[in-house]
């Protein structure tokens, strides 16, 4: 019988990442053995603590209402180009942070189909197993709109392919919306063919990040996309509940215009003045006062993203699901467990999700145990491996967990 135990430390060992995981907060092995949930939740850095104790004292306790000139009205912006060169291949100026995913996708969506009104394209191309948000917002705004839904069936074990959206696009086609990463199975879209193929049609392409910021290699510029958002609590450790980003291409500047006009995005918010004048280029796209606060655990992972390279980040990820794949092989297929994610390394993401009868019930005692895997229906177990907070060693412990769960 193959001896993980002695395979992990073989690659911790040589792991050139290793020493990346003391910089996160450990509460030690009576609260967390195993942690596989860094794609829904990402674990803190330790010096979050730090920079939100100095932020509190100084920046805000010190410079109280002088920190808006100082440096905070520009800190979506700044963070928003650091993230755009660290993680999401944008050039500056086309990225920004603020609210929350679920009113990014809105803003971005609702001014994509506004401007493509006067072609007479009345129709957003989604598929059914996107992420419920996107999915209920669409609805939404087609609803408000007056706007047709043309839906993609797509496997939840795989994902949406450039044939099935070549085949789903038309010259009625306003929006596409899909995942670059499944938040299902983790299957990873080809975005570039994707984005080609709504391009050919004549459609607007916005992707949704949330699964793959931090953690896969994602390059809109050279994709061409036209809008994209994402989550910044998932991989890019930005806490709870974190702000989220956007991207909208330098192209679409002064031809799109966002739907929720508020005073932070007017070219001169302080002069107080009647009637909406939107401000140039990516600031007209923020609305109300900017979460400062809660930007200061995601500027510090995103310094540390750009210390570590995102490549370097994806060859870790991939060598930790392969890892993990190989145990479930041997421990937990031959007790009934189905891998329901993408085994080529091109069309994988950054987790693995296995599926097994009574599944939801084996997730709420492996949490009695610290050992935190991610469920998701039907009978899904989704083991987010976060390649800077997790160990080779890690991978086997919690498996081991999961495997004797199911077989006692």
């Amino acid at each position: 019988m193959q001896d993980f135990d002695q395979e992990a430390a073989a690659l911790d060992a040589a792991d050139p990442l290793a020493a990346y995981a003391d910089l996160f907060v450990d509460p030690g092995p009576d609260q967390l053995r195993a942690y596989f949930d860094g794609n829904s939740l990402g674990r803190p850095l330790r010096a979050t603590a730090d920079r939100l104790h100095a932020f509190t004292t100084g920046e805000w306790g010190a410079r109280l209402i002088r920190g808006w000139d100082e440096q905070w009205l520009e800190l979506p912006h700044v963070l928003g180009d650091t993230l755009g060169r660290v993680a999401l291949g944008a050039a500056a100026g086309q990225t920004f942070v603020g609210d929350s995913t679920t009113v990014l996708l809105y803003k971005l969506a609702r001014a994509a189909v506004d401007a493509q009104a006067g072609a007479g394209r009345d129709e957003i191309v989604l598929d059914t197993d996107n992420f419920p948000t996107d999915r209920y917002l669409l609805e939404g705004i087609a609803a408000e709109r007056g706007l047709a839904l043309r839906w993609i069936e797509t496997d939840p074990a795989q994902g949406v392919t450039p044939e099935q959206v070549s085949a789903a696009v038309g010259d009625r086609t306003a929006l596409a919306v899909f995942s670059h990463v499944a938040y299902r199975s983790g299957w990873l879209a080809d975005a570039p063919a994707i984005t080609t193929a709504v391009h050919d049609a004549g459609g607007l392409v916005l992707w949704d990040l949330s699964h793959s910021g931090g953690s896969v290699p994602v390059d809109l510029d050279a994709w061409g996309a036209d809008l994209a958002v994402g989550c910044s609590y998932k991989y890019l450790c930005g806490g709870p509940g974190g702000p989220a980003y956007a991207y909208v291409a330098q192209r679409h500047h002064g031809r799109l215009q966002q739907p929720v006009w508020g005073w932070i995005g007017r070219r001169d918010p302080f002069a107080m003045a009647p009637g909406y004048d939107p401000a140039e280029g990516i600031r007209s796209w923020l609305s109300g006062t900017p979460p400062i606060l809660a930007m200061v655990p995601l500027e510090g992972f995103a310094a540390l993203l750009g210390e570590v390279g995102i490549d370097a980040v994806r060859t870790k990820s991939l060598a930790l699901t392969d890892f993990a794949l190989e145990i479930i092989d041997a421990w937990l297929v031959p007790n009934g467990v189905r891998v329901t994610s993408p085994r080529d390394h091109a069309r994988r993401g950054g987790h693995v999700t296995i599926t097994r009868a009574g599944f939801k019930d084996v997730t709420a005692s492996l949490w009695e145990q610290g050992v935190i895997p991610d469920y998701r229906d039907p009978d899904g177990i989704r083991i987010g491996l976060s390649p800077l907070s997790t160990t080779f060693a890690e991978v086997v412990t919690g498996l081991a967990a999961l495997r004797d769960a199911i077989t006692a």
